[in-house]
């Protein structure tokens, strides 16, 4: 589709950047992934998608952001803020306007590195009340940062309308179930692969693979 282009995913090591990684790898010329430090409850994720982009071949770029830390204390920056979630509430993990700083600093440096495109997880399907997660958010984000860099940028979101068992099923198409369901980090208690089983990630994570795993008749 973009053979001849250059894309930069921002990328987490989780299951849904992780995905994100191999369609970009599969429609560019040439990929590149951006990371954020931004005093994530485990530095793990940092090593996690260190080590992915390594063996994926694919260069990272770590930017600082632990502005956020300061900006937004919750509880996916803070270990003694605990994770919870009530009904009809955000989880205490959301922070005010991730995305949109995580979107903002990637096109910065795309435009950098002379890439056009940008490529990240979002998805309003599985919209857990997080504004920047949304169609809307993006494509408005999408015609602002043209504007303010003159430059021509295309915001991918390639999971923008897939729940999570068809995440899974995507993961599939493009050679990478195992490897995604072994190898990311999606756990907010820092657990590798299949996670701790509790939090909020791992069991929207849990639930999505069982449900594609029911629909294509495999094994658990």
């Amino acid at each position: 589709m973009f053979k001849n282009e250059k894309a930069i995913v921002v990328f987490s090591g989780g299951q849904d950047s992780t995905t994100c990684l191999f369609w970009a790898k599969k429609h560019f010329a040439e990929v590149e992934v951006v990371t954020f430090d931004y005093g994530q409850r485990h530095k793990l994720e940092i090593e996690v998608a260190a080590e992915i982009a390594r063996d994926l071949d694919v260069e990272q770029t770590v930017l600082d952001m632990s502005l956020l830390n300061q900006l937004s204390p919750n509880a996916l920056t803070r270990s003694d803020i605990e994770i919870t979630q009530e009904e009809g509430q955000l989880p205490s993990t959301f922070v005010d306007g991730r995305n949109h700083l995580f979107l903002s600093f990637a096109a910065v440096m795309a435009k950098q590195k002379g890439a056009r495109h940008i490529i990240t997880g979002v998805c309003e399907t599985d919209f857990s009340g997080y504004p920047d997660c949304r169609d809307v958010f993006v494509k408005s984000l999408n015609v602002t940062l043209n504007l303010a860099m003159d430059y021509e940028f295309v915001i991918h979101t390639p999971l923008m309308w897939l729940n999570k068992a068809e995440t899974w099923a995507l993961s599939d198409e493009l050679g990478a179930f195992d490897y995604v369901r072994e190898r990311t980090l999606t756990c907010y208690n820092g657990v590798i692969g299949s996670g701790c089983g509790e939090c909020p990630a791992c069991k929207l994570r849990q639930a999505g693979l069982d449900e594609y795993l029911t629909e294509r008749g495999g094994a658990k």
